[in-house]
């Protein structure tokens, strides 16, 4: 077989006796159909999961929230000798500490996905009302406990243990 430059094949034209090889590299639709099915199995089966998973997320990043506001108020009302009130309000969701000189104001807003669904201890009031507690410097540290909840159901308590002044969740 005679060879051919490469002038010879670009200035013929035709095949001029040229042997075109196939190439079976390629995959095929079927093939690429199979793993397009299997990656949506895997995203169906692991999607319940994963949003479970990112609202128990939410609910403890919330709670950490609260936590570091109550530690925050229990500190300023401590340290600095102010009276510090704390504003709960499961209307709109929202925790606020500010002192009564206007020095200090903290406020802590949830996601859509979280909402305060008690505060303990219960009163006689409507649930949701705000309630407000009173730090007092040197004075005892009362009682609250926040439940929260994600959209799914889960929930968490967070509170103040009355005896030793510290802020945790449940």
């Amino acid at each position: 077989m005679p060879t051919l430059s490469v002038g010879a094949i670009n200035s013929g034209g035709g095949r001029c006796g040229i042997r075109r090889f196939r190439n079976d590299s390629g995959i095929t639709l079927i093939e690429m159909m199979i793993v397009v099915t299997i990656i949506a199995l895997i995203a169906g089966v692991s999607y319940p999961s994963i949003t479970s998973g990112l609202d128990s997320l939410r609910l403890r990043s919330a709670s950490n929230e609260i936590l570091s506001l109550l530690n925050t108020a229990l500190d300023r009302a401590d340290r600095r000798q102010q009276a510090v009130e704390i504003l709960i309000s499961p209307k709109q969701d929202a925790i606020l500490a500010r002192s009564v000189d206007a020095g200090f104001s903290r406020r802590v807003d949830f996601e859509d996905s979280i909402h305060i669904t008690s505060i303990l201890p219960a009163a006689e009031v409507d649930p949701a009302e705000p309630r407000r507690f009173m730090l007092y410097p040197g004075g005892a540290v009362p009682r609250i406990a926040i439940e929260i909840s994600s959209g799914n159901g889960h929930k968490r308590l967070v509170s103040i243990d009355p005896v030793t002044g510290v802020p945790q969740a449940k």
